[in-house]
């Protein structure tokens, strides 16, 4: 039987099967390392957290240079659209690690959040490592 695709997570450093939202993420990795700059040593895959009782993985946190958690990135399938219910399950992660951004995408759409006071406010682009490390 011949062998399912798999792509190579830098983050977590093995094989993962080959699926419509792990492509996207494998991606989003790509955009965050050369157009962001982010550290591949400042970002992890698949991040366990808890919420209540409940356990949630978030797609990919990035750090800062002291190990505090700056953003959330929440990743889709291709053909999931970028709607309520994913900003909302994008905010329930930040409840947990208190970060400055969230990032939304499905690889043909990608939001991007600033926390500003209390609440997130839309921002055009994706900031640099350095700007979010301000």
């Amino acid at each position: 039987m011949p062998e399912s695709p798999k792509y190579y997570d830098p983050l977590r450093r093995k094989w993962v099967a080959a699926t419509p939202e792990e492509r996207v993420r494998q991606w989003f990795i790509g955009v965050l390392s050369d157009a962001a700059k982010v550290p591949s040593w400042l970002m992890m895959s698949e991040v366990p957290m808890k919420f209540g009782q409940k356990s949630w993985r978030a797609d990919i946190v990035i750090y800062s240079s002291d190990g505090e958690p700056l953003a959330v990135v929440e990743c889709k399938r291709p053909d999931v659209q970028i709607k309520e219910s994913v900003a909302e399950q994008a905010l329930r992660y930040t409840s947990v690690q208190h970060v400055r951004y969230i990032f939304l995408t499905n690889g043909n759409d990608t939001y991007a959040y600033e926390r500003k006071g209390g609440s997130f406010e839309a921002i055009e682009k994706i900031p640099t490592y350095q700007e979010m490390n301000k």
